[in-house]
């Protein structure tokens, strides 16, 4: 059947029979988990008896869904994302009415009253800190990220705002796994479209979230208060790295862009599938201009992330808080490579339809240099990798693979070694043309890069608003509080403070068979 008559396939029916593994991916974040808070205890309304208990109805629900997430098995958390978000949402308001009264701002328009008693104190785990930095408490499970305790209102809600923005990541993570996953029934064009354009919204929220973040963390630096362990302030709190973060979601967002109408990465996933017998279709041609304009916003996608790289290295440094976890970094840096490859691409295409096969050959070659910076093993005269070498790397590309269909924490690389496999297509059948029918010189690619344009961005940033509590909600709260409600949570939070924490292993106590699924209990 051959591969170019694999290329000559509509974009639908590639996609339709494709095996495992996505092009894209996002930054794989676990959602952190927290400790009771008992509002009452630490401040008062003489104008708005009912907002502390409210409020902390509101932290209870978040906190119980939390567990539930940290509790399932994981072919089963993605199921807890809405939610998740759903109680962050209805939490984040009366957060917020409480952080605005007390710094003397009025909430909707109206006055409210609220008396500290003493400094609020929470609990949260660091998502974003390397794991040697934090001590883990004693009922913490190995290899989790211990807790951080938090002092102010104001910290409550940097990390209420870090799980929000960690929630829409991990959503839109998982309607990408949903539609690239071998098994699932693909949809339609517009479904498909519908699910891409859902996951890049998720990726601006988070964009705007952590753009919010920047200046409010900077506040609190400026202020001295917030989080520490150990006099050292945790990486959530550090506005370096919510700029950081709000730069890997743009990026993210944009390359997405781009995945609606790549057809290539489908192609050699096409390739790959030994089941597949539909290959003698013709198949559209991917405009020229349209080419261009993915690999100006593949540059744009590239850009984000080295700015990125850049402020998670360095942001211990200006803030002397913790150092960011190196798997975030190295995120960051495969996802650059990724972009300026995906870029290297285009325009080798470009090159290509144009006729200028030795040209489209050099900056395939350059694009392999991003992906593949490290040769692993020896290589052929061609720059290919042979021998040993050779038989790594498809261990690695097999286990990423294996990670998709399970479910696990896949994506690590970005998407580099989808982008590598796509480059070694394109550049062995322009070989093979070039070698036998145009014979054109290839040049070197080193000058092709230095002549690279500018990136053109395609989404804008938009902040986010922080909400306000509705003016029949503040009515309500002039009522006095529910004294049985009262009770009923605290018994709640003290009957199991660090659940969520726990990991149960098989036959322990008291949440080890409940947090582990059927599968999974084998002796």
């Amino acid at each position: 059947m051959g591969l170019i008559a694999i290329l000559h396939r509509p974009l639908l029916t590639v996609l339709v029979h494709s095996p495992v593994t996505a092009n894209e991916m996002i930054l794989p974040l676990s959602i952190p988990t927290t400790s009771p808070l008992a509002y009452p205890a630490h401040l008062t309304s003489p104008s708005h008896p009912s907002l502390p208990l409210t409020t902390q109805t509101q932290h209870a629900v978040l906190r119980s869904a939390l567990k539930a997430y940290a509790h399932a098995p994981t072919t089963q958390k993605p199921s807890h994302f809405t939610a998740i978000v759903s109680a962050l949402n209805n939490y984040i308001p009366y957060l917020f009415a409480i952080a605005a009264s007390l710094d003397g701002k009025p909430v909707n328009g109206e006055e409210v009253d609220v008396v500290l008693k003493q400094e609020v104190e929470c609990e949260w785990k660091s998502i974003l800190a390397t794991t040697s930095a934090v001590a883990w408490p004693k009922k913490s499970g190995r290899g989790k990220k211990g807790r951080v305790t938090l002092r102010g209102i104001d910290a409550e809600v940097v990390m209420v705002l870090t799980t929000l923005a960690t929630a829409h990541r991990s959503r839109a993570r998982e309607q990408l796994r949903g539609i690239f996953t071998a098994g699932n029934a693909f949809p339609e064009p517009e479904a498909r479209t519908k699910v891409i354009a859902g996951a890049m919204r998720g990726l601006l929220d988070a964009n705007g979230i952590h753009g919010y973040l920047v200046n409010s963390c900077a506040s609190m630096m400026a202020a001295g208060t917030g989080g520490d362990w150990k006099g050292i302030q945790p990486p959530e709190f550090c506005p370096g790295v919510h700029n950081g973060l709000a730069e890997i979601a743009m990026s993210e967002a944009t390359l997405l862009a781009v995945l609606k109408d790549d057809p290539y990465p489908a192609i050699v996933m096409q390739t790959r599938d030994k089941s597949d017998k539909e290959w003698m279709v013709k198949a559209p041609d991917i405009p020229k201009v349209r080419v261009h304009l993915f690999a100006r916003l593949c540059i744009a996608a590239g850009e984000h992330a080295g700015i990125a790289e850049a402020l998670f290295s360095s942001s211990h440094v200006a803030s002397k808080a913790m150092k960011v976890d190196e798997e975030i970094v190295d995120y960051s840096r495969n996802l650059k490579r990724t972009a300026r490859a995906k870029a290297c691409r285009f325009f080798g295409i470009d090159q290509e339809l144009s006729g200028e096969t030795g040209k489209a050959i050099a900056w395939l070659r350059a694009a392999r240099k991003e992906v593949e910076p490290v040769a692993i093993g020896s290589q052929d005269g061609k720059g290919w990798v042979k021998g040993w070498g050779k038989v790594k790397k498809g261990f690695e590309e097999k286990r990423e693979d294996r990670r998709i269909e399970k479910g696990g924490e896949w994506g690590s690389d970005a998407g580099r070694i989808e982008e590598g496999r796509v480059v070694e297509m394109l550049e062995r059948k322009w070989t093979k043309m070039n070698d036998t029918m145009n014979t054109q010189l290839i040049p070197p690619f080193e000058p092709l890069l230095a002549s690279m344009p500018s990136g053109r961005e395609i989404h804008s940033s938009t902040r986010y608003k922080a909400p306000e509590l509705d003016v029949d909600m503040i009515e309500r709260m002039r009522a006095p509080p529910d004294v049985d409600e009262a009770g009923a949570l605290a018994r709640d939070d003290d009957s199991s403070e660090d659940d969520a924490d726990i990991d149960g292993l098989p036959g322990a106590f008291p949440c080890g068979v409940a947090s582990r699924s059927a599968a999974q209990e084998y002796y």
